[in-house]
């Protein structure tokens, strides 16, 4: 049997005002992870360990403490202090759990908005159903509801997960219907909650996820990272990155490091501060290069699609990748460029581009291990799509991710190109931009 030691502190209130409400909340289903540990042993062979802790108690290392769990029926509200140290804790490689007990909606909306305080740099997304939380153990992108998520309001059969993701990990995860009743065993049909069946897989993809992803994170804490250099000297290289609703920046380093390997490469003099911006600002005609990424799907409004394809017809160039390689953003890209560039269609960049020779001859390239499953090969041809603009790429897409590669940290759950790969592809596309 395999033996995987992981602490799951779960989450008291006694640091909280004592409520009778108050101590009950935590604890309504007291047996509810503890049994799904027991389960988990059974369905995967693999040990984890409980411990019991207020919030005061967490270790602020999260190799010690890795996995916070709470569960709860009521409003609830952080001090300014405890939002700060559960920043912390969660960007130092921590991870929280929140399940609403029963569904409670109170509950769930207290959780949206005290997770908004904490990161308003990065808003709470529900995660579409190619998302590696639902396929890092079991593939799992539907599930079995009890009646009363139906009577609720909710009729579809994916998995209903929030979350707040940094970096490409999620950090912060809210289960918007119960999942502890079905740890316990417990279903009623009145409860808004999933079948204890779907319930202890998701639990298991839940920690599955989590162990590998809190694995990467001690590595990624020492990838590359990229301070943007103070604006000094003319004639410099610059890149606009598109905002737009949604999880629009994946990677916060990557893009400064890929312009440093760049500068490094060619010796182009290269302005290394970023500017992020929505389409429908006019000073994205003074870029000579936008970038766009992102996860899941996404969409903009009629006036930035507008302003974007005037941006392409004038000579703008456009860089686009789907970041860890994910169908959503693949797929709203697609339908993006199909609605402003009828006419001229996403088409795949031939071997004999130059983009595939200057400055790096990149006729192969290694991939990561998530994408080695799928192709069933550690090396392929790069694949990159353009849109030709009269014998110019005006539209350079890659839909295998590259922004984790050029901070050197890849996420294990990645499709995409290795380290070394991204970053020679990535400063191709520079290199094709600024000299075509």
């Amino acid at each position: 049997m395999k033996i995987l030691t992981v602490i799951l502190a779960l989450w008291t209130l006694a640091a909280w005002p004592a409520r009778a409400q108050i101590n009950q909340y935590w604890n309504a289903t007291p047996n509810d992870v503890n049994n799904l540990l027991k389960s988990m042993k059974d369905m995967i062979g693999v040990n984890y360990n409980m411990q019991i802790k207020t919030l005061s108690e967490v270790s602020a290392d999260a190799s010690r403490d890795p996995i916070l769990f709470r569960s709860g029926h009521y409003n609830y509200q952080y001090t300014d202090a405890q939002r700060k140290r559960l920043r912390e804790y969660m960007l130092g490689g921590g991870m929280v759990i929140f399940n609403t007990g029963l569904g409670s909606a109170p509950f769930y909306r207290s959780t949206v908005k005290e997770l908004a305080a904490i990161f308003p740099e990065q808003p709470l997304q529900r995660l579409t159903s190619d998302h590696p939380i639902f396929h890092s153990y079991y593939d799992l992108d539907r599930v079995q509801y009890l009646p009363g998520v139906a009577k609720a309001g909710y009729t579809g059969n994916e998995p209903w997960f929030d979350a707040v993701e940094i970096n490409c990990r999620v950090v912060a995860l809210v289960s918007r219907w119960c999942m502890a009743v079905g740890w316990e065993d417990y279903e009623k049909p009145e409860f808004q909650a999933y079948t204890a069946s779907s319930a202890k897989k998701l639990g298991v993809n839940i920690f599955s996820y989590a162990s590998a992803m809190r694995a990467w994170a001690k590595t990624a804490a020492l990838s590359i990272k990229w301070v943007d250099k103070e604006d000094a000297g003319a004639d410099r290289v610059s890149m606009v990155q598109v905002v737009y609703d949604g999880i629009w920046k994946t990677r916060h380093a990557g893009l400064s490091v890929l312009l440093q390997t760049f500068n490094l490469r060619t010796e182009v003099p290269v302005k290394y501060r970023i500017t992020e911006t929505r389409l429908k600002d006019p000073k994205i005609f003074n870029a000579p290069l936008l970038y766009l990424t992102g996860h899941e799907y996404f969409t903009i409004t009629a006036s930035e699609a507008e302003q974007l394809k005037k941006y392409l017809e004038n000579g703008g160039f456009l860089f686009a990748e789907a970041c860890c390689g994910r169908k959503g953003f693949d797929l709203a890209f697609r339908q993006l460029m199909q609605h402003i560039l009828p006419a001229n269609p996403l088409r795949e960049i031939p071997a004999g581009s130059p983009v595939y020779f200057t400055p790096n001859d990149v006729r192969k390239v290694g991939v990561t291990p998530m994408l080695q499953q799928d192709l069933n090969m550690t090396t392929i041809a790069p694949k990159l799509e353009g849109i030709d603009f009269s014998g110019h790429y005006s539209v350079i897409y890659s839909p295998y991710g590259m922004a984790g590669g050029w901070e050197m940290s890849q996420s294990p759950y990645a499709r995409g190109y290795d380290d070394v790969g991204s970053q020679k592809l990535g400063q191709n596309i520079l290199m094709y931009a600024v000299t075509q």
